[in-house]
């Protein structure tokens, strides 16, 4: 069986020598073994979690994310489930990428040809693929009108304590609250979860999906299908999609 030292391990990964190390200190990445002289060396199994860990930072998973999903009972099923979805989504892109190209050159060569082509067929050049983009514009929604939320409750705190007028703090709260209702009820009224488990896809309440453990594309729910408790993964289910 091979064994691989830190920076070995690194360059075969792709990252620094103190990313390697960082892992160890989460404990997401423990060495098999140390060397006599105080050396970490790295097995096959380590290489292999090394690149799923690598993987799941891509998908721009938190480093707790990581952890928390690497320790579930079956990670695997998850991990499998996030690495199709994943596939498909650049599938999707490289597809639609190819038909931009395609209509481009047809543009192209109608022109060099003096062929009239209509506002529509032009239009259509820029064709967008709604499905993969509409989750992401979500996430963009619920950013952006947080932070006007966010800005309101960090200056009615200083305001607070500096000038010692607490009023703006209950402003904050009777703006927050609100909110925090309204934004809720829109995110998961527009998105669905697959679990990996047996593949349905399923709407939770919105109470258990609000108070479930979550990362940005997987949340800890129970399935309504199989029944089985763990991180599913996050795909667009709007009304009427």
């Amino acid at each position: 069986m091979s064994k691989y030292t830190t920076g070995e391990l690194a360059k075969l990964c792709g990252v620094t020598v103190r990313t390697v190390q960082y892992y160890d200190t989460r404990g997401i990445l423990i060495p098999s073994e140390l060397s006599e002289g105080g050396r970490r060396l790295y097995s096959d199994d380590d290489l292999k979690r090394m690149k799923i860990i690598c993987f799941l930072r891509e998908l721009d998973l938190s480093i707790d994310a990581v952890s928390q999903i690497l320790k579930e009972e079956h990670p695997e099923k998850v991990i499998s489930l996030l690495i199709e979805q994943q596939e498909t989504a650049l599938s999707e892109e490289i597809s639609g990428k190819q038909e931009k190209l395609d209509k481009l050159r047809e543009l192209k060569n109608g022109l060099k040809g003096k062929t009239e082509f209509s506002l529509e067929t032009i239009g259509d050049i820029a064709a967008i693929m709604e499905g993969r983009k509409k989750l992401k514009k979500l996430h963009l929604m619920m950013v952006l009108t947080g932070i006007p939320v966010t800005a309101l409750q960090w200056f009615s705190i200083i305001f607070w304590i500096v000038k010692g007028i607490w009023w703006p703090f209950i402003v904050w709260v009777l703006v927050a609250i609100p909110w925090a209702i309204l934004i809720s009820r829109y995110y998961f009224d527009h998105v669905k979860y697959i679990c990996p488990e047996c593949h349905e896809v399923f709407k939770p309440t919105m109470k258990e999906a609000f108070w479930a453990n979550h990362t940005p594309t997987a949340r800890k729910l129970t399935c309504t299908s199989c029944g089985r408790k763990g991180f599913c993964v996050e795909v667009w289910g709007g009304t009427g999609e």
